[in-house]
């Protein structure tokens, strides 16, 4: 599902029923919002054969945008729990951090789900079909991989990248 471009109101993330992603940004299209569920490949075994499946990026989330003052018709959508908050306050999520996550999953890299990082170093892509990417790289041999992560969500999504695309932004603190 690609990323609505940029308007006057921010993105949310909503907290959804497992299993309920692609109904309730269904339902939210239906209701004339503008919805996004970033989905990966994944590959399931269905007897002897394999089987390739859409599935959410990040189980019981779905992101919208609307007015943050006429949330009830978001809230009211059944399977919707609420809206990600700090404290008492709904959390806007940036429009550039879900873009990097669309630019990820266009790329038809191994897009998968992965742990948000703590540590690690900061990169930018210099090169290839996720240039102009930064987030937190993780060694792995003989490939890397870029892991671009919301916060406030505590979830992040990893993709292959080639070591040789990659520039070091600034190095991480590692206590001794």
């Amino acid at each position: 599902m690609p990323l609505p471009s940029p308007a006057p109101h921010p993105w949310y993330a909503l907290t959804v029923k497992h299993h309920h992603e692609k109904l309730v940004a269904q339902a939210l299209e239906g209701r004339g919002f503008e919805s996004y569920l970033p989905l990966y490949k994944s590959f399931h075994h269905s007897g002897r054969r394999m089987q390739t499946v859409m599935l959410p990026l990040w189980p019981g989330f779905v992101f919208c945008r609307f007015d943050i003052s006429k949330r009830l018709p978001v809230l009211t959508i059944p399977a919707v729990g609420s809206i990600v908050s700090i404290g008492r306050a709904p959390a806007p999520i940036s429009h550039a951090e879900l873009e990097s996550i669309e630019q990820m999953i266009q790329s038809d890299r191994n897009v998968a789900p992965h742990d948000a990082v703590a540590i690690g170093q900061e990169v930018s892509i210099e090169r290839g079909p996720l240039r102009g990417l930064s987030g937190t790289l993780i060694e792995s041999k003989p490939n890397c991989r870029l892991v671009v992560s919301i916060p406030l969500l505590q979830r992040a999504v990893s993709a292959e990248v080639d070591p040789d695309c990659v520039r070091v932004m600034k190095a991480a603190f590692r206590a001794a």
